[in-house]
Protein backbone atom coordinates (compact mmCIF):
# COMPACT_ATOMS: atom_id res chain seq x y z
CA UNK A 1 0.00 0.00 0.00
CA UNK A 2 2.57 2.00 0.71
CA UNK A 3 4.18 1.80 -2.56
CA UNK A 4 0.76 2.96 -4.30
CA UNK A 5 0.15 6.44 -2.62
CA UNK A 6 4.22 6.85 -2.98
CA UNK A 7 3.01 6.11 -6.16
CA UNK A 8 -0.33 8.52 -6.53
CA UNK A 9 2.24 11.06 -5.03
CA UNK A 10 4.54 11.33 -7.63
CA UNK A 11 1.73 11.29 -10.56
CA UNK A 12 0.34 14.19 -8.53
CA UNK A 13 3.83 15.75 -8.92
CA UNK A 14 3.62 15.51 -12.56
CA UNK A 15 0.62 16.46 -12.84
CA UNK A 16 1.78 19.92 -11.52
CA UNK A 17 4.68 19.98 -13.87
CA UNK A 18 1.45 19.45 -16.77
CA UNK A 19 0.02 22.23 -15.77
CA UNK A 20 3.09 24.56 -15.33
CA UNK A 21 3.96 23.73 -18.83
CA UNK A 22 0.73 25.34 -20.03
CA UNK A 23 2.17 28.49 -18.28
CA UNK A 24 4.14 30.88 -20.38
CA UNK A 25 7.05 30.82 -17.86
CA UNK A 26 10.40 29.83 -18.52
CA UNK A 27 11.13 25.83 -17.76
CA UNK A 28 13.91 27.21 -14.89
CA UNK A 29 11.06 28.73 -13.05
CA UNK A 30 9.30 25.23 -11.60
CA UNK A 31 11.89 23.97 -9.93
CA UNK A 32 13.63 27.47 -8.53
CA UNK A 33 10.03 27.83 -6.93
CA UNK A 34 9.38 24.34 -5.84
CA UNK A 35 11.09 24.59 -2.19
CA UNK A 36 9.47 28.09 -1.65
CA UNK A 37 6.80 26.56 0.80
CA UNK A 38 9.01 25.13 2.89
CA UNK A 39 9.38 28.62 4.02
CA UNK A 40 6.53 28.11 6.21
CA UNK A 41 8.75 26.33 8.96
CA UNK A 42 9.47 29.69 9.74
CA UNK A 43 6.10 29.30 11.49
CA UNK A 44 7.59 26.93 13.99
CA UNK A 45 9.39 30.09 15.66
CA UNK A 46 6.70 30.95 17.36
CA UNK A 47 5.67 27.95 18.51
CA UNK A 48 4.81 24.30 17.50
CA UNK A 49 0.63 25.13 17.61
CA UNK A 50 1.57 28.19 15.40
CA UNK A 51 4.38 26.45 13.15
CA UNK A 52 1.56 23.67 12.56
CA UNK A 53 -0.89 25.63 11.57
CA UNK A 54 1.16 28.09 9.11
CA UNK A 55 3.27 24.74 7.80
CA UNK A 56 -0.51 23.06 7.03
CA UNK A 57 -1.72 26.13 5.53
CA UNK A 58 0.93 26.03 3.27
CA UNK A 59 1.08 22.79 2.70
CA UNK A 60 -2.53 21.55 1.71
CA UNK A 61 -3.77 20.78 -1.12
CA UNK A 62 -6.94 22.41 -0.89
CA UNK A 63 -5.62 25.26 -0.63
CA UNK A 64 -3.29 24.63 -3.71
CA UNK A 65 -6.26 23.61 -5.79
CA UNK A 66 -8.26 26.42 -4.71
CA UNK A 67 -5.60 28.93 -5.98
CA UNK A 68 -5.21 26.71 -9.35
CA UNK A 69 -9.08 26.85 -9.95
CA UNK A 70 -8.75 31.05 -9.42
CA UNK A 71 -6.35 31.30 -11.48
CA UNK A 72 -7.87 29.66 -14.34
CA UNK A 73 -10.73 31.43 -13.40
CA UNK A 74 -9.61 35.26 -12.79
CA UNK A 75 -7.03 33.72 -16.32
CA UNK A 76 -4.55 34.92 -14.21
CA UNK A 77 -1.23 32.27 -15.02
CA UNK A 78 0.64 34.21 -11.51
CA UNK A 79 -2.37 32.75 -9.55
CA UNK A 80 -1.93 29.24 -11.20
CA UNK A 81 1.72 28.85 -10.94
CA UNK A 82 1.54 29.90 -7.34
CA UNK A 83 -1.58 26.74 -7.08
CA UNK A 84 0.71 24.56 -9.47
CA UNK A 85 3.93 24.94 -6.98
CA UNK A 86 2.20 24.04 -3.83
CA UNK A 87 0.45 21.13 -5.06
CA UNK A 88 3.37 19.76 -6.81
CA UNK A 89 5.43 20.83 -3.90
CA UNK A 90 3.05 19.32 -1.16
CA UNK A 91 2.99 16.23 -3.70
CA UNK A 92 6.71 15.54 -3.61
CA UNK A 93 6.72 16.16 0.07
CA UNK A 94 4.13 13.30 1.07
CA UNK A 95 6.35 10.48 -1.76
CA UNK A 96 8.91 11.45 0.50
CA UNK A 97 6.97 10.37 3.61
CA UNK A 98 6.84 14.06 5.15
CA UNK A 99 3.16 15.27 6.01
CA UNK A 100 0.93 17.28 7.58
CA UNK A 101 1.91 18.36 11.10
CA UNK A 102 0.37 17.63 14.18
CA UNK A 103 1.00 20.71 17.35
CA UNK A 104 3.05 18.78 19.09
CA UNK A 105 6.15 19.06 17.37
CA UNK A 106 7.39 19.21 13.47
CA UNK A 107 9.07 15.61 13.68
CA UNK A 108 5.04 14.37 14.34
CA UNK A 109 2.89 14.45 10.39
CA UNK A 110 -0.40 12.48 9.56
CA UNK A 111 2.13 10.18 8.14
CA UNK A 112 3.84 9.05 10.93
CA UNK A 113 6.88 10.18 12.81
CA UNK A 114 9.43 11.53 10.56
CA UNK A 115 12.52 11.25 12.51
CA UNK A 116 11.32 7.20 13.06
CA UNK A 117 10.06 6.97 9.56
CA UNK A 118 13.48 7.78 7.98
CA UNK A 119 15.57 6.14 10.53
CA UNK A 120 15.28 2.62 8.52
Amino acid sequence: MKTLIILEEISMFLFSILIFSSLEYAWWWFPALLLVPDFSMIGYTMGNKTGAAVYNLVHHKGVAITLLAAGFFLRNDGVILAGAILFGHSSLDRAFGYGLKYNTGFAFTHLGNIARNHAD
